[in-house]
C-alpha cells in the first residue's frame, strides 16, 4: 500500500528542490510579471514597459541583477516551503484514505483530488506571509516612490508593527480558491 500512496520525506525533499531549482531559474520573469500586473499606466509606481524583452532590459539597466532578483529569497523560501509541504500534505492524506480501504483496493480520482484539495489549502496558510513579502520586495523601485524595505525581516517587521498580523493573510480567500484549481491539475497525471 506505502508504494501505491507515496508521500514522506522523499516527496517532499523532491518538491522542495523541484520549487528552488524553478524560481533560481525563472524568477526575472516573475518580478517582470508582477510589474505589469500593478501597472495600470495612471501612476508612477513602476515604469511603464513595452514588453517582457523591453522590461528585463530597462530593469537590468537601472536596477541591474538587484532588480531582477527583487523577492528573490522570499521566492525560494516560499516555493520550496510550498512544493515540499504539498507533496507531503499530499501523501499523507492519500495515506489516511487509504488506511480506510481494501488491501488492494485503489484510490478513487475523487480521495485523490480531496487529498489535493486538503494539501493545496494547507499550504495557502502556511505561506501566504512569505508570498505577500515577495511581492511586497518585487514591487521595490529605488526610482520611484514606492515603500523600501531593507530585506525579508524588515519587511516583516514593518508590515507586524505598521499593519497587524492580520496583514500577512491579505489575500488568503482567493489562494485558497486557486489551491483548488492547483490541486486539480496536479491530480490529472
Amino acid at each position: 500500500m506505502a508504494s501505491q500512496v507515496g508521500g514522506g520525506a522523499e516527496n517532499a525533499a523532491a518538491g522542495a528542490i523541484a520549487g528552488f531549482a524553478t524560481v533560481a531559474a525563472m524568477h526575472p520573469l516573475d518580478v517582470i510579471r508582477t510589474r505589469f500586473q500593478v501597472n495600470d499606466g495612471r501612476t508612477m509606481v513602476v515604469p511603464s514597459y513595452k514588453n517582457t524583452p523591453h522590461a528585463l532590459f530597462t530593469i537590468a539597466r537601472c536596477e541591474g541583477l538587484r532588480g531582477l532578483y527583487a523577492g528573490f529569497f522570499p521566492a525560494v523560501l516560499g516555493s520550496s516551503i510550498s512544493w515540499g509541504l504539498f507533496f507531503f500534505f499530499y501523501g499523507r492524506a492519500k495515506q489516511r484514505y487509504a488506511c480506510h480501504m481494501e488491501k488492494d483496493e485503489k484510490l478513487n480520482p475523487s480521495f485523490h483530488l480531496a487529498a489535493a484539495a486538503e494539501a493545496g489549502a494547507l499550504v495557502s496558510f502556511c505561506t501566504n506571509p512569505v508570498w505577500l513579502i515577495k511581492t511586497r520586495l518585487q514591487l521595490q523601485n529605488p526610482l520611484h516612490q514606492t515603500r523600501q524595505y531593507a530585506g525579508v525581516y524588515d519587511a516583516l517587521r514593518t508590515i507586524l508593527k505598521e499593519e497587524g498580523w492580520t496583514a500577512l493573510y491579505r489575500g488568503i480567500w482567493p489562494s485558497l480558491f486557486l489551491s483548488s484549481s492547483f490541486s486539480t491539475y496536479h491530480t490529472r497525471r
